[in-house]
């Protein structure tokens, strides 16, 4: 059996970025799915699960409201390794050209207060392990670390 695609990526050499995972087509459209990197595999610890979970409640909240994104957006959610997520835009894109929603995706989650998006027994099947403070600590070390110095090395995969 073939290794699928995001498996024959160099993990050891992998930096947290925004990178094009893969590109498919469903008739005569293009869907993108991105690999947001928030931390580098293998030599990070991995995102605490209540930590993604918010993340998720608030990044998909963000995304599915955004003006200009919110038809294009297909899916947000976590990687199961913990180092990252996935979202699936429609639209033959580059890494380059999601840069401004991620930036407003990042910056809504920092500057978010209240109760996250979906965190009630009734919205969610585990709205309990559910941490804003932590998510705010992940989106700001990816602001930090990635969007604030975007290098092509944070856009490329390594080869």
């Amino acid at each position: 059996m073939e290794k699928i695609k995001s498996f024959t990526v160099d993990h050891l050499r992998l930096l947290p970025g925004i990178y094009v995972s893969r590109q498919d087509h469903v008739g005569s459209e293009t869907i993108t799915t991105f690999d947001l990197r928030f931390t580098r595999p293998n030599f990070e610890p991995v995102m605490d699960i209540a930590a993604v979970h918010a993340i998720e409640h608030m990044g998909a909240t963000y995304l599915r409201n955004d003006e200009q994104w919110k038809e294009r957006t297909i899916y947000f959610g976590p990687m199961g390794c913990r180092t990252g997520f996935y979202v699936i835009f429609a639209g033959d894109l580059t890494a380059t050209a999601i840069v401004p929603v991620i930036r407003g995706m990042i910056d809504f989650i920092i500057s978010y207060e209240g109760e996250v998006p979906g965190a009630s027994p009734k919205d969610c099947g585990n709205w309990h392990d559910i941490d804003l403070n932590m998510a705010k600590y992940y989106a700001r070390k990816y602001r930090d670390e990635v969007l604030e110095d975007l290098t092509e090395d944070r856009l490329v995969y390594p080869s």
